[in-house]
């Protein structure tokens, strides 16, 4: 019986190696949304949309404004209530895990507002202590990479510098996730390289990146996949490589 045991272990070893390797192949999704409708009123939001974003992605999220995108992600982010569907952002329920997810999250909103007459470095060291974290290393790195000075008030900055600091309080506790809604507008073309250059840096270290944006060459040369909305709804895009002519008839209005 000794050496059909052997065998069978033999079968059996194969097949869990195959299994591994299987495994190994799926990757982890950071973002599942199923089915997501938001309305206000007799207003539209979202209608159906769903979107799953695997870790170690960055993923392109485009649209005209007043499609949608700034609903969805305030949806995952479990500041608005859904009407339909649901959403798991790193395994866990939008909802019910809303702190949760935050403290795992590096978000930044389009408009970056701060008290004006707070100092660069309090605002900073607010939003880490926000989390309950000693965010000082980081902060001073990414301060140093994107010339932060962190000793003016934010009523001395321009829009591009207000910008920098809110990457910075993004950034600093190195969140699992990334989401960003029109990062780089203000932001000169030196310091949108070196805002995709620690984009790159964070993900290669196992982080993800939502990034929401009209720029079309920032979407061909950095992200992986890509998702388009309009109207309300989301249209996956084969690629992220897409021409002008392609993208720019999204924003086109509907014919009557």
């Amino acid at each position: 019986m000794f050496p059909f045991f052997i065998s069978d272990m033999n079968k059996v070893r194969k097949t869990l190696n195959v299994h591994e390797r299987k495994w190994s192949t799926m990757k982890e999704k950071v973002i599942e949304i199923s089915h997501l409708t938001k309305s206000y009123g007799k207003s539209r939001g979202v209608i159906d949309v769903s979107l799953n974003v695997e870790k170690g992605d960055i993923f392109g999220f485009l649209g005209p404004n007043g499609a949608g995108k700034s609903t969805t992600i305030r949806s995952m982010l479990g500041f608005l209530k859904i009407n339909e569907g649901s959403i798991k952002i790193l395994g866990m329920d939008s909802v019910k895990d809303h702190e949760k997810i935050l403290k795992e999250v590096g978000y930044m909103p389009s408009e970056a507002w701060f008290y004006d007459s707070m100092k660069v470095s309090d605002v900073i060291k607010y939003a880490a202590d926000v989390r309950g974290l000693d965010c000082s290393e980081e902060a001073r790195k990414l301060c140093e990479r994107l010339k932060v000075d962190t000793n003016k008030k934010i009523k001395q900055l321009s829009l591009g510098n207000r910008k920098k600091v809110s990457i910075v309080c993004a950034m600093q506790h190195r969140p699992k996730l990334f989401i960003f809604d029109e990062p780089t507008g203000g932001l000169d073309p030196l310091m949108q390289k070196k805002f995709f250059e620690l984009i790159n840096e964070y993900v290669n270290e196992g982080a993800t990146c939502l990034l929401s944006t009209h720029v079309l060459t920032e979407v061909d040369k950095y992200c992986k996949n890509a998702a388009i909305m309009r109207e309300g709804r989301l249209t996956m895009l084969e690629t992220p490589h897409i021409d002008d002519e392609t993208f720019l008839s999204f924003y086109e209005e509907e014919e009557e």
